[in-house]
C-alpha cells in the first residue's frame, strides 16, 4: 500500500545554469491554472491512505507567493499522515523569509530542503545562482524548523579541492541534521550544455568524493550523495531507495502504484488542461527484483538478505553474478546486509550495470 506522496512544482525564479526543467516554465500567469490541475490529479487518484512522507519539490516550491502556498496547501491538508510523518518542502536559499516558513509549519511542514549550492561566488555565478547571506537564512529556518537539508554541488568548471574544501567547512559550521552532496551532471538542453562546458576530469571528481566522505565523518553516510546525523535519515529518499510504493503528482512527476511505475507527461500546457499523458511501465516479478538491487546499492548498509529473501521467495545470493562479486570482494555481507564495499562505492554505476 502506498504510504508517500511527491509533488511536482515546476515553478523557479531562478534561471539556473545547470536545471534542464524548470527554468523553461516560470510564468505567473500559469501558477493558478496549474495549481487546479495539480488538485484535480490528486482529488482523482490519492486512495486515502495514511502517508508516512510528502515531499514538494521541483523548480522550486519556494518560488509562490503567500496565496499561491495557501492554495497549494489546500491540497496537501487533504492528504492524511499519521503521528511520525515527514513532510519536506524544497526552498531556494534566497525565497526564506519567516511569513513562509511560519505558513509551512502552520500547515504540518517539519523539514525544510535547502539549494545552498556552494558558498563560492564563482561557482553561484557559474551555476547562474545569486549570492546571498547563507548563515542570516540558515538562522532564519532555525527559528521554527530543527529538521533542514542542504544541498552541495561539486565537480564544478575550474573548481579544485581546496575550494571544495572551503565550501564543505562552511557546510559543516551551519550545523545542519542533513547535507545532500551532488556532483554536476551536465544534463541536455542546459546553458552549460549549450556552451559546450565538459564535466571535470574523473580523476579529480573521484578525489573530490573522497574528501566530502573525509570532511564528513561526523554525519552518517546513508546513501551515496546523503549523510545525516542519527534519526535525521530522509524518510522520502529511503521510500524510493527501498523501492517502496509512492504517488507522484505534477508535470513530470514520476510515481510506483500498485505494480505500476508512470511518468506524466512534461508538457506543461497539457498539464494545465488536465491532459496528464502517463508514460506506464507494467512491473513484473524479475523487474520488482532488478529494482530492488539497483535502488537498494545506493544505501551504504545495502540490501537486507532476509528481508529480500522473504519478500521475492529468492535467495540473493543466487542471483545475478553476487557470488563473483562477492568472491572479487566488491560486494560484501554484514549485520546480514549485502552491500557495496565503500571503495567501490564510487563507481556503482558500472556495478549496477550487471544487473540492468
Amino acid at each position: 500500500m502506498c504510504k508517500s506522496v511527491y509533488i511536482h512544482i515546476p515553478f523557479c525564479k531562478n534561471i539556473c545554469s545547470y536545471c534542464d526543467f524548470c527554468k523553461f516554465y516560470y510564468k505567473k500567469e500559469w501558477i493558478n491554472k496549474y495549481l487546479d490541475s495539480l488538485k484535480d490529479e490528486v482529488e482523482n487518484n490519492y486512495k486515502k491512505e495514511v502517508l508516512n512522507t510528502i515531499y514538494i519539490g521541483g523548480g522550486t516550491p519556494s518560488s509562490l507567493d503567500i496565496d499561491e502556498l495557501k492554495k497549494l496547501f489546500d491540497i496537501t491538508n487533504n492528504l492524511l499522515l499519521n503521528d511520525k510523518y515527514e513532510f519536506t518542502i524544497e526552498f531556494n536559499i534566497e525565497d526564506i523569509e519567516e511569513e513562509k516558513l511560519l505558513l509551512c509549519k502552520k500547515n504540518r511542514v517539519n523539514r525544510i530542503s535547502i539549494g545552498v549550492e556552494s558558498f563560492n561566488k564563482n561557482n553561484l555565478e557559474f551555476l547562474g545562482r545569486k549570492y546571498v547571506d547563507v548563515k542570516e537564512k540558515i538562522n532564519i529556518v532555525k527559528k521554527y524548523f530543527d529538521n533542514i537539508n542542504i544541498d552541495l554541488i561539486y565537480a564544478l568548471k575550474d573548481q579544485t579541492l581546496k575550494d571544495l574544501d572551503e565550501d564543505l567547512d562552511k557546510f559543516i559550521e551551519l550545523d545542519i541534521p542533513h547535507i545532500s552532496c551532488y556532483s554536476l551532471i551536465i544534463e541536455e538542453h542546459t546553458k552549460l550544455h549549450n556552451m559546450k562546458i565538459n564535466p571535470i576530469d574523473e580523476d579529480l571528481d573521484y578525489e573530490m568524493y573522497k574528501l566530502i566522505n573525509k570532511k564528513l565523518k561526523g554525519y552518517k553516510h546513508y546513501e551515496i550523495s546523503n549523510y545525516a546525523k542519527e534519526g535525521y535519515e530522509s524518510k522520502a529518499n529511503l521510500t524510493y531507495w527501498n523501492n517502496e510504493e509512492y504517488y507522484g503528482f505534477g508535470v513530470g512527476a514520476s510515481g510506483y502504484i500498485n505494480d505500476i511505475r508512470y511518468s506524466n507527461k512534461k508538457n506543461i500546457i497539457d498539464y494545465m488542461n488536465k491532459i496528464y499523458n502517463k508514460d506506464i511501465e507494467y512491473v513484473s516479478l524479475e523487474d520488482k527484483v532488478r529494482y530492488e538491487f539497483i535502488l537498494g546499492f545506493r544505501k551504504i548498509d545495502g540490501i537486507d538478505i532476509d528481508l529480500f529473501n522473504k519478500k521475492y521467495k529468492k535467495d540473493i545470493l543466487t542471483l545475478f553474478n553476487v557470488k563473483e562479486l562477492l568472491d572479487k570482494k566488491i560486494l560484501d555481507i554484514k549485520n546480514n546486509h549485502l552491500f557495496i564495499k565503500e571503495e567501490y562505492l564510487y563507481m556503482s554505476n558500472e556495478i549496477l550495470v550487471n544487473f540492468i
